[in-house]
């Protein structure tokens, strides 16, 4: 009867785990679907000249150092 009994306490764990999971699963698709319409929403016009300087700091800073290695 006590195997029994933790058996059952076990598959209990189990469906609790298992809706935590759930539930963690569903409030990260809400970040995400909120994430995708805030990037739909970006004047990206407005950020490409921004995208563009940052991109050329980081070629500038990180890449060329591993271009002047590899001569």
């Amino acid at each position: 009867m006590a195997k029994t009994k933790s058996v059952e306490e076990h598959n209990e764990h189990l469906v609790m785990l298992e809706e935590r999971k759930v539930k963690s699963l569903e409030k990260i698709a809400n970040v995400l679907d909120a994430l995708t319409l805030w990037f739909e929403d970006i004047d990206k016009t407005e950020w490409s000249d921004r995208l563009q300087w940052y991109l050329a700091e980081l070629h500038a800073k990180f890449l060329k150092e591993d271009d002047k290695v590899k001569k």
